[in-house]
């Protein structure tokens, strides 16, 4: 008897053995087991039909900038190779000069925050092959001047030209000083929310540099504390104006190379002012600089003679909510230029003369423009992507300066991306859908037919059919109220609508977001699979304050952040758990940042709806977040005191009925772990019992060894255990 029972043990172990390797785990998706192929660092070349990408050889460990044709996809050369140049650690990223002789090439790079970083550059010149150091010191966003003569460079707060010839290296500013004057690199706010980086600019003849100067000094400071692998913790104190307080005092300069001198330019009788872009026009005496009020409501084009530092309003924006900042300005030979506005309610795109005059409405339509690729001088066409096939597809169109003749040049509905050959006649399709993985071919720039398949990834495609998982299932929501929202949908794939299912639901919901889009999975992609192999279905549902519908569908939530999208995620968790086939008492929300934000409140605020709720690295109260994004929705906490604290988590604790997983990294420099410091007390205050997770040392993305693994067992645990 007991022979029997220990065969048939064993026949059902290995059963269950083989099965169990069909599913997912945890392990294999953190572990990169369904990581694509792309195309690493493409760049379009300027002045030949060609384009490089930064290849990695295995063998050698070695990495290489290899020149392709885009008419034939042949590889021309190899411009470096680093198992040549042994002093050359690897490439982390390069650029080139304009005649694309030179290039600088970033190793041993340092990140600061999510966009900037310190790295030790070296200068390459193709044609002789020719190494060499170009500093011994880490520095930021080394750019050449438009002839290849100079480059410009910050280091430690202040900006610096230096000669190639003589290799001579010229401080043009003096006053930096860490938190406290910054020259020609944003700070942390600008970083964060304008995107950018570099506040620099060469002119056109490389005579002249812009510059955006920041005195930080006022603002209020943020600290830190590392705890590492010290005795004692050390701490990182940094400037980070939050929603209300003291912002950077900000001015614009012009150094003049030849005469080594640096005048500020007057741009007028503005307070409590952003300078979110500089880009000099196509005439070298001529700058522009995009100026805003705080608000953000009202942004003035300037032009700026830099011979003589007068200015000139070209253009004005208006909302009654906010302007978007783009990098979508683009100037023609003549002066003229191609911008982008929400001003008819959907973002399209505008031709003005040089002096600010309206044109042409180029594109018009109940949909989007998400993308400008640039403008053909010869063909007089201009490249875009938009949402016209769906909100939550993107498709690539050429259509003329004049708005005739538009065609969609994308072949495949989802999601395409085009990387455009300098003359425009070929282009680098992206596409991926639910279903195709990222798929890269070259395009005829004319017609958008395929000429040749470049890179595809059906590995990972029949790699994720092994696990029999069903894809998502795009549609749109109706709540109760009459909202259409988008939406998907993944189910068990042994789905019987007979049988009642856990819901879990996954959002955003950030302003002008999208999280429903037909693309292919991300990481978090395979683990909804993994929970849907477990008997799970995983919703997610964009609300309104999502992006790619209009102006008026996205900018509905302003001065009210928290409160519609909620309203949007309980009433859709309510259609949900009408359907057969789901069980009404066992739906859960999660979320992300804003998204923690969102998973917290409707846990709080919709405790008859929520079983369970786990929130990461959430904002709790908008009071504790930077000034540039929240201002930009909310105004001020002393103009709008009641829009900040009806929708904050905090004030909503008493709610509290279900589930409750509180996650957040010590060292996050965006969502500071304040908020959940501050969530966590008026809970306790609230006596209400919950789960929390502290990461040490871990930023807003909680990464780094085995951290994403251990955070995704415990939220995977929490769901199966609690959900």
């Amino acid at each position: 008897m007991k022979s029997a029972i220990k065969y048939l043990f064993l026949v059902v172990f290995t059963s269950l053995s083989v099965v169990a390797q069909q599913k997912l785990t945890l392990e294999e998706i953190w572990g990169g087991a369904f990581r694509t192929k792309g195309m690493d660092e493409l760049q379009a070349m300027k002045n030949t039909n060609q384009y490089t990408v930064l290849n990695f050889d295995r063998a050698t460990k070695s990495m290489q900038i290899d020149l392709y044709d885009y008419a034939t996809l042949n590889k021309v050369a190899t411009l470096i190779d680093t198992k040549n140049h042994k002093e050359l650690e690897g490439i982390d990223s390069y650029t080139f000069d304009a005649k694309e002789q030179k290039m600088l090439l970033a190793t041993n790079t340092s990140p600061i925050f999510r966009h900037s970083f310190t790295a030790i550059y070296y200068l390459y010149d193709i044609a002789t092959k020719k190494l060499t150091q170009f500093s011994d010191k880490a520095i930021q966003e080394p750019t050449f001047s438009p002839d290849g003569t100079k480059v410009a460079y910050a280091f430690e707060n202040n900006l610096y030209v230096c000669d190639l010839a003589t290799t001579k290296h010229t401080q043009i500013t003096t006053d930096g000083k860490r938190n406290a004057i910054i020259n020609g690199i944003t700070d942390w706010v600008y970083e964060e929310e304008f995107a950018f980086v570099k506040a620099f600019d060469w002119n056109a003849d490389g005579t002249k540099l812009a510059f955006i100067r920041f005195d930080e000094s006022q603002v209020p400071e943020f600290s830190m504390d590392l705890y590492n692998e010290g005795l004692y913790p050390t701490q990182s104190v940094f400037k980070y104006p939050k929603a209300g307080e003291k912002n950077a005092d900000v001015s614009l300069h012009i150094y003049d190379v030849k005469l080594a001198k640096t005048q500020q330019i007057n741009l007028g009788n503005y307070q409590d002012f952003y300078i979110p872009r500089i880009k000099w026009t196509s005439e070298a005496n001529t700058l522009s600089a995009q100026v805003m009020n705080r608000h953000q409501n009202n942004l003035d084009l300037h032009f700026i003679d830099t011979t003589t530092g007068t200015t000139k309003i070209v253009l004005n924006e208006k909302d009654t909510a906010y302007v978007d900042v783009t990098d979508n300005l683009t100037f023609l030979k003549d002066n003229s230029f191609i911008w982008t506005s929400e001003k008819d309610g959907f973002n399209h795109i505008y031709l003005y003369d040089a002096t600010g005059k309206l044109k042409k409405q180029i594109t018009k339509g109940n949909w989007e423009v998400t993308a400008y690729y640039g403008f053909d001088e010869k063909s007089k066409m201009i490249y875009y992507q938009s949402v016209e096939n769906g909100s939550i597809n993107r498709d690539v169109y050429a259509i003329k300066l004049d708005g005739k003749g538009k065609a969609r040049l994308s072949q495949k509905t989802g999601t395409n991306n085009a990387t455009f050959s300098p003359n425009f006649q070929y282009f680098i399709n992206t596409y991926s859908s639910a279903t195709t993985a990222p798929y890269f071919s070259l395009n005829d720039s004319k017609t958008g037919a395929e000429i040749k398949k470049i890179q595809s990834n059906e590995l990972v495609e029949a790699k994720l059919a092994k696990y029999n998982v069903a894809p998502k299932e795009f549609f749109a929501l109706t709540t109760e109220k009459g909202h259409q929202l988008n939406a998907w949908i993944i189910k068990p794939k042994d789905f019987d609508a007979s049988k009642k299912y856990p819901l879990l639901m996954f959002q955003y919901s950030g302003p002008g977001s999208q999280q429903v889009a037909n693309s292919w999975n991300g990481t978090n992609d395979y683990w909804y699979f993994m929970l849907a192999q477990k008997g799970y279905i995983v919703a997610c549902v964009d609300g309104r304050g999502t992006g790619f519908k209009g102006a008026a569908f996205k900018k509905c939530t302003q001065k009210e952040l928290g409160k519609y999208e909620v309203e949007d995620q309980i009433d859709a968790a309510k259609v949900f758990g009408k359907y057969t086939y789901i069980d009404a008492s066992r739906i859960g929300i999660w979320g992300w940042s804003y998204g923690g934000f969102m998973a917290s409140n409707c846990l709080f605020q919709g405790a008859d709806v929520f079983k369970t709720a786990i929130a990461v690295a959430p904002v709790t109260s908008w009071r504790y977040y930077d000034s540039i994004y929240t201002e930009r929705y909310m105004q001020t906490p002393q103009e709008n005191a009641s829009g900040y604290d009806n929708n904050s988590p905090i004030n909503h604790v008493s709610k509290l009925k279900g589930n409750f997983l509180l996650v957040h990294g010590t060292a996050d420099d965006n969502v500071h772990v304040q908020n959940s410091m501050k969530m966590i007390e008026a809970l306790v205050q609230a006596n209400k019992q919950f789960d929390w997770a502290i990461y040490p040392d871990k930023n807003h993305g909680i990464y780094g060894g085995k951290t994403r693994l251990q955070l995704y067992t415990k939220m995977t645990n929490f769901i199966l255990e609690k959900l």
